[in-house]
């Protein structure tokens, strides 16, 4: 991998010296991971004219939500505990006379920026905007093998949840034997808060699971990620508890899969951003429901679970084959509960059988 991250950083000195910055400044940890492997504690990286250095607080663990650091990139350890590694990069930058340093404005606090010109007072401050996130955006095929993993273990613990007696438990309960299960299956944690939703709770996007319990005939939303190697997916199920399902659950679940299923189908390279969101919303928007959907249909997800693309409706872009995706449409309906159907799949061209889907659980309404 090692010459992955130096080919990924070469990419960037490249884009930095095209806008003139002799060198650029990492501080946002995931693009940090991205470019060197790993991510200890306030870590950030100088990506240099020639030399990148890995600057931290503290020695790097080795621990795995830490990553794999670049074998061949070079550490520096800081000796003071309170000193800043972005300032020490900082000053590393003037003293081998770089004139510009590109930094991660979206990311940087204020006071680090005045920190930053204090201890480089000749050292021109650019922008380096959304560069490495725009790098990030197509995965090659490792991440994506990552990627392929972690969806495996969320879909190993969301079908051993299902076998499990379920009326009459808490859905704290649930997410937290979910997260257990991930954890048991190999996942490095959860990618992101799990969420339980049932009865009047279900069909919430991010829903934050309560000491409500199961009952006979709710519906039950399940939303779960596995976090693999710093590799993020999603799954998000429905189903009904104990019997079989009423005639508004059933027509409920059948249109928010219908949505779900046209989100999938135009996930194809070349395809706008707000066109795929267009499709799933369209279904849901025609049958009434405008103001109960949310305000994208999906996502992309990688480092974070929440990464560019945004599949909303004033999204602007166009799609590029190995982006992996989350399509997610749901609907709640205020005290009776609703539908999510979510899965991480990712882009690929018709020739090569179009969407690739990861999360693999079953879509049909079970009744458990």
């Amino acid at each position: 991998m090692s010459d992955v991250y130096a080919a990924r950083r070469g990419l960037l000195r490249d884009r930095c010296a095209a806008a003139g910055n002799a060198a650029a400044l990492i501080t946002r940890p995931a693009n940090v991971r991205y470019l060197s492997g790993a991510s200890p504690l306030g870590a950030v990286l100088l990506v240099g004219p020639t030399d990148d250095v890995l600057f931290c607080a503290g020695a790097p663990t080795g621990e795995a939500d830490e990553g794999r650091l670049d074998e061949q990139l070079r550490v520096s350890v800081l000796g003071n505990p309170g000193a800043d590694p972005a300032v020490a990069a900082a000053d590393m930058a003037a003293g081998v006379r770089a004139d510009s340093l590109a930094v991660e404005e979206h990311h940087i606090t204020v006071g680090r920026h005045r920190a930053l010109r204090s201890v480089a007072p000749k050292l021109r401050l650019a922008d380096l905007g959304t560069a490495v996130e725009q790098q990030r955006l197509v995965k090659d095929e490792e991440e994506i093998a990552c990627l392929r993993i972690a969806a495996e273990i969320a879909d190993q613990a969301l079908g051993e949840l299902l076998e499990s007696i379920l009326v009459g438990r808490t859905e704290r309960h649930l997410a937290l034997e979910l997260e257990r299960r991930l954890v048991d299956h190999g996942a490095d944690g959860p990618a992101f808060p799990t969420s339980v939703g049932t009865g009047p709770h279900s069909g919430r996007s991010r829903h934050r699971p309560s000491d409500r319990r199961v009952e006979e005939g709710d519906f039950l939303s399940v939303c779960l990620g596995a976090n693999y190697r710093g590799y993020r997916c999603e799954i998000g199920r429905t189903f009904v508890i104990g019997t079989s399902p009423a005639d508004w659950q059933i027509a409920l679940y059948d249109l928010v899969f219908t949505a779900q299923r046209a989100g999938r189908e135009a996930l194809l390279p070349g395809a706008a951003y707000r066109d795929v969101d267009h499709a799933a919303r369209s279904v849901l928007d025609s049958a009434g429901h405008a103001e109960a959907l949310a305000p994208s249909t999906g996502h992309g997800v990688g480092l974070e679970i929440d990464e560019d693309p945004q599949l909303a409706p004033t999204a602007m872009g166009k799609l590029d084959a190995c982006v992996p995706v989350t399509v997610e449409p749901g609907v709640h309906l205020p005290g009776r509960g609703g539908v999510r159907i979510d899965d991480t799949l990712v882009v690929r061209p018709e020739a090569d059988g179009g969407p690739e889907l990861l999360t693999i659980t079953t879509k049909e309404l079970l009744a458990l």
